[in-house]
């Protein structure tokens, strides 16, 4: 069974500086969570009866056999999904000079954590391994990122801090960014390595990361006479981009 104080705990890490204070989040369901447990240090892990019976062989610093009540008490989910664990988060420095040798990502205010996870996913099978996001953007280990993720989070490494500061070590490596006024992403040569950023869902990338952006982009509507909507939704538009950069490459 859970204690109250240990569901206390877990509701604890919908709050960012709880999951700072205890370097910790939340992970639910069979399949994220095994995706988790190796990759990432497990501190507690509880789960129905019929979970542990086909992974017998999960381990935590702590484990419980719950009911489904009782998960629910527990689950920040509306729709509990028979296992839930508490992760140790974990840094992974990185070189800002792989964007000479990879693909990367950049992300200046992204607000949504669905609109995250959905990136990070969209970044794991494009083979972009490393997303670098402003301090203004949301955590990672938000609860509703992390599921949004759908275990992507594995082979994704987040790196948060100045994008400025970021992009003034590149030197001349290509950084791109899409704005109303860039030039066709069709009709462009598109580099196998540098730096794509992805703005703020409302106010797009901000004017002093746009000043340091070398390649600006845009993603035509078809047709382009037609009268059609705004603008796209920021995971949406970065999926038509990274599969061009991809296709170029083929």
């Amino acid at each position: 069974m859970i204690s109250k104080n240990k569901i206390k705990y877990i509701h604890s890490f919908e709050l960012k500086k709880n999951r700072k204070e205890e370097n910790a989040f939340v992970a639910e369901g069979p399949k994220l969570v095994g995706d988790l447990l190796g990759h990432f240090p497990c501190k507690f892990l509880a789960a129905t009866a019929s979970w542990w019976d086909e992974y017998p062989c999960s381990k935590a610093d702590e484990v419980a056999t719950v009911t489904e009540d009782e998960l629910a008490k527990a689950s920040l989910l509306k729709a509990p999904q028979s296992v839930l664990a508490v992760f140790e988060q974990v840094n992974t420095p990185v070189d800002p000079s792989i964007t000479g040798s990879t693909l990367c990502l950049a992300l200046d205010d992204i607000q949504d954590p669905g609109n995250l996870g959905t990136i990070i996913r969209l970044a794991d099978w494009f083979g972009i391994e490393h997303i670098f996001c402003s301090p203004g953007t949301v955590d990672v280990y938000n609860p509703k990122a992390v599921q949004a993720t759908m275990g992507a989070i594995v082979r994704v490494k987040l790196h948060y801090g100045s994008l400025t500061d970021l992009i003034s070590q590149l030197g001349d490596i290509p950084v791109y960014g899409t704005f109303l006024n860039g030039n066709n992403i069709y009709s462009e040569k598109l580099s196998s390595h540098g730096l794509i950023i992805m703005g703020n869902e409302g106010n797009g990338i901000g004017k002093e990361v746009e000043r340091l952006v070398s390649k600006r982009l845009y993603i035509p509507n078809y047709p382009q006479e037609r009268e059609t909507s705004e603008s796209l939704n920021v995971a949406m538009a970065t999926s038509i981009i990274c599969a061009e950069f991809r296709r170029q490459m083929i």
